[in-house]
């Protein structure tokens, strides 16, 4: 049994119109989210692509093979290519550990994320189409996410949140507010490698304007803050997305009760994961 027919099987798709969050189901339609994410990151915004990419206008890397790839769908087109408006990459521990990791470890030291009990996901890539980028397809994919967590039995999901622009200086006001604010917890804290490391502590705490910091986060950082997000000690450097990256870590407390509330009190979670 493949991960997405397990995940199909009790859930079936979330629908809002002609739009449908599923897992996908082809080769073609990953193909279809390689070359969306490459639209959005390499044409829309200012990532640098590798000559092969640049070949084959996508974006892909060593962990698309084992990665479940969330879409949403418009089923009112029929060709993958057009018809996969978002998307976001999601892997869990019980696949990870057997099939080369996760993305974050090669920006921060997560050891202290592996001793956690309990299933842990890492999410990323992130993205939606322009013509779609708006409340509702967001509201998808959020439902999809927590659906699969719920599914899942995720206790904690985690993954680099990025900020535009490589100059950490001049994103000294978001960057402390996180760093004064939404630390996480010693014990489950990811710190960025040595050798990649930018302090986040740039404005001391009382010098620090929070709402104004707070407007400077992008949209999907302010996201995960408002499920009680923390992030790790250190931001990164990433040259070839010209961004700087902060690793963020969710507890999933209230994502499966939002979920449990939507779907009715007879929905029940599993005793525990499995690898299928």
């Amino acid at each position: 049994m493949t991960t997405t027919e397990a995940f199909d099987d009790p859930f079936g798709g979330i629908h809002a119109g002609s739009l449908e969050v599923r897992l996908s189901r082809s080769a073609d339609e990953i193909d279809a989210a390689q070359a969306l994410r490459y639209r959005v990151f390499y044409e829309e915004m200012s990532a640098r692509p590798s000559e092969e990419m640049r070949a084959r206008q996508r974006d892909f890397d060593e962990f698309d093979d084992n990665w479940d790839h969330l879409l949403v769908i418009d089923n009112d087109r029929s060709h993958p290519y057009e018809s996969v408006v978002g998307t976001y990459r999601l892997n869990r521990r019980s696949v990870a550990i057997d099939n080369g990791g996760f993305y974050t470890a090669s920006e921060y030291d997560i050891s202290d994320l592996m001793t956690i009990d309990g299933e842990i996901m890492e999410l990323g890539r992130s993205c939606v189409d322009a013509r779609f980028r708006n409340r509702a397809t967001m509201t998808l994919l959020w439902r999809g996410i927590a659906a699969y967590v719920f599914h899942y039995d995720i206790d904690l999901m985690f993954g680099c949140a990025s900020m535009a622009g490589i100059d950490p200086d001049e994103l000294a006001l978001p960057l402390s507010y996180l760093h004064h604010k939404h630390l996480a917890p010693e014990g489950m804290r990811p710190r960025a490698l040595p050798e990649l490391y930018t302090a986040m502590n740039r404005i001391t705490a009382e010098m620090l304007d929070e709402r104004a910091a707070r407007q400077a986060l992008p949209p999907l950082l302010k996201g995960y803050l408002r499920l009680g997000g923390f992030v790790g000690d250190g931001a990164v450097i990433d040259h070839q997305f010209q961004t700087t990256d902060v690793c963020i870590l969710v507890k999933t407390d209230l994502v499966t009760s939002k979920y449990r509330q939507h779907y009715g009190a007879d929905v029940h979670r599993p005793v525990s994961s499995e690898k299928v």
